[in-house]
Parts: C-alpha cells; structure tokens; sequence
C-alpha cells in the first residue's frame, strides 16, 4: 500500500484520468474531491463491500427461490393491470417446451 501525506488544498493522481484532492479537514475528518471518467464506479469502502455480499448471495440463490420471486413478480404485475416484457419474466425447467 502506498501511503502519502497531503495538505488541504494538495491532490494526488491516478493514471492520467482520475484525481483526488483534499477538499477539508475537521478533525479527525477528511473531505475528498473525486475527479474521475463518469464510466469510472467509486464507492465508499462499506458501500463497496455490501454490494459485494448482495452479489455473492444473489449468485448462490437457490433456483426454487428464483421461481418464486419470478411467480411474484408476475402475480404483481397482473394485479396491477400490467403484463411485464418478456425480457422480465424468467423461465423455470417447467416452462421449457
């Protein structure tokens, strides 16, 4: 890990398109200023390893729990009056023809 001390005011660079720069300090607190491509996800680290979990469950989702959500999502739209494109309803095994 490189550590670097700036002052407020100082900025550091990464590769050529992204920037960060001391914006203010209170305390034991630190204001960072973010300069990066708009494609370029930033996240706080909590933020970034909750994402991560929910990735992790969704993936190991068992497939009768997708079918359920599936059957709700369906039941839902229909009661509201409104079919969902055929791209947002997901086919189980019993749906193969």
């Amino acid at each position: 890990m490189l550590v670097l001390t700036r002052k407020l005011g100082e900025s550091i660079t990464i590769d050529d398109n992204i920037k960060i720069r001391i914006e203010k300090i209170r305390g034991k607190q630190v204001r960072l200023g973010i300069e990066a491509p708009k494609e370029t996800r930033i996240y706080r680290e909590e933020v970034y390893q909750a994402i991560k979990k929910q990735n992790e469950d969704a993936s190991q989702a068992k497939p009768d729990a997708t079918r359920a959500v599936s059957k709700l999502l369906k039941t839902d739209a229909i009661s509201d009056g409104v079919t969902p494109p055929a791209a947002f309803v997901a086919k189980g095994p019993q749906d193969q023809e």
